[in-house]
């Protein structure tokens, strides 16, 4: 029982800090591209 105190207990900060990240949605460094990635048109082969 205590070990599963414990390992919740070291858990809990790094679910925290996951939480946190996934919530605050940084923005990439740099310059992004103004065309996107994915398209449903592949265009011409």
């Amino acid at each position: 029982m205590r070990a599963l105190a414990a390992t919740a207990i070291g858990l809990a900060p790094v679910l925290l800090f996951l939480l946190l990240v996934s919530f605050v949605d940084l923005p990439p460094d740099g310059s992004t591209s103004p065309r996107p990635l994915l398209t449903a048109d592949p265009g011409r082969k």
